[in-house]
């Protein structure tokens, strides 16, 4: 009577915790689509220089999360029908899944905190790339470009030293906030994708707790269904006719 509490236990804990990992996999996709079509990370992306270096961790984001949402909604789902037809082979590809969600999530996390200044430099360098040749009146385009970033952000051009406001600033800038907001546009690009990866980051440690606490419940109910399928065949002959 124990083994058989603590195996329901188990399954009701489990197919809980699959209905929280399906909606994890949607908070991804909707942070994925966020980071990919959001005002403020596709005006920088969609700079057209010729090396953009925030593009490459823009693409690489996305199709990153839209994967890591599948294989979230996978293992929830395949948890799910283990828990339900109490299958041994549904139980381990469902842990198989949790365990590949967990070794992504571990290495992303490390990248984040060895190179958490990478795509923060990579959005500056492109503002200031756009910035330098308006400076120069080299591109029609690229003062256009960088009136839709100062819009989009809120900001105008990058602080001067001595408090100035250069022509740039005064043909770049929403009219509106000429006169009030002059935020630097370096500090609030960082502060707005610090917020973001603020976000991330809760969600990272959200999820690698879930896997782990997944791979714990999959991996129990695994060797409780293998072992119990054992002893129920113990014992059991079967005779045929000669």
């Amino acid at each position: 009577m124990g083994r058989r509490h603590w195996v329901r236990t188990t399954k009701c804990q489990l197919l809980v915790t699959s209905l929280f990992v399906m909606l994890l996999g949607l908070a991804v996709t909707i942070m994925t689509v966020i980071t990919r079509y959001g005002a403020h990370f596709s005006i920088i992306s969609g700079v057209s220089y010729e090396a953009n270096p925030y593009r490459i961790f823009h693409n690489v984001a996305f199709y990153s999360g839209i994967c890591l949402s599948m294989i979230l909604v996978l293992a929830a789902s395949l948890s799910t029908a283990a828990t339900v037809r109490e299958s041994v082979c549904l139980m381990a590809m469902g842990f198989f899944c949790f365990a590949i969600v967990f070794c992504a999530l571990i290495q992303a996390a490390f990248w984040r905190y060895t190179n958490n200044s990478e795509v923060e430099d990579a959005m500056m360098d492109v503002y200031d790339s756009v910035y330098e040749e308006v400076r120069r009146n080299l591109s029609s385009f690229r003062r256009q470009e960088l009136a839709i970033i100062h819009e989009t952000f809120l900001c105008c051009g990058k602080q001067s030293p001595f408090g100035e406001t250069g022509g740039i600033e005064n043909e770049t800038c929403p009219s509106e906030h000429m006169g009030t907001a002059r935020e630097d546009c370096l500090q609030e690009i960082q502060d707005f994708l610090k917020k973001h990866m603020d976000f991330v980051s809760a969600l990272l440690i959200i999820t690698i707790c879930f896997m782990v606490y997944g791979m714990i419940l999959t991996s129990f109910l695994w060797f409780s269904i293998h072992f119990s399928n054992n002893l129920d065949r113990r014992g059991k002959y079967i005779f045929r006719e000669t």
